[in-house]
């Protein structure tokens, strides 16, 4: 069956950012984490640090309607670089009031509120956020106001 998930990079900060995710949303990765240190060695590969053999190379996370984010640690000894920007937003459509409300309390944890949720002219409950570890986040609930 094919889907749509998100996958995300951090620089070394991949299993702290699921862990958060995975209490927000009361999942747990559908499989083990991979880590770099399972990776073979190949041509031209530098030789990984300790530290960096235990960083994450995988996992994967149910998160709400199917959707499963993603995600990797960034290794600079691999020339990999990362810079967080406003280029994506995750967004999330639940099916309760009750239940976005719940979310944006949690995902806002430590990040910035951009706009609180709020009903919108075009009638729904809407609001954003970016993390604390700089995931731009979106909610748009339909469910109206009682």
């Amino acid at each position: 069956m094919a889907r749509t998930s998100t996958y995300l990079n951090f620089m070394g900060r991949t299993e702290e950012a699921f862990e958060f995710y995975a209490s927000v949303f009361g999942t747990k990765p559908a499989a083990p984490i991979a880590r770099m240190g399972d990776v073979p060695p190949g041509p031209g590969m530098p030789e990984l640090t300790e530290k960096e053999k235990r960083y994450v190379m995988h996992v994967a996370l149910p998160i709400l309607g199917g959707h499963v984010l993603m995600g990797t640690d960034a290794l600079e000894s691999m020339g990999h670089s990362l810079t967080f920007g406003n280029n994506i937003s995750l967004n999330l459509e639940p099916d309760t009031r009750k239940e976005t409300e719940q979310l944006f309390a949690r995902l806002s944890e430590g990040g910035k509120v951009e706009m609180p949720l709020q009903d919108m002219f075009w009638g729904d409950y809407f609001g954003h956020l970016t993390d604390k570890f700089g995931v731009k986040w979106m909610f748009n609930c339909t469910e109206k106001k009682k």
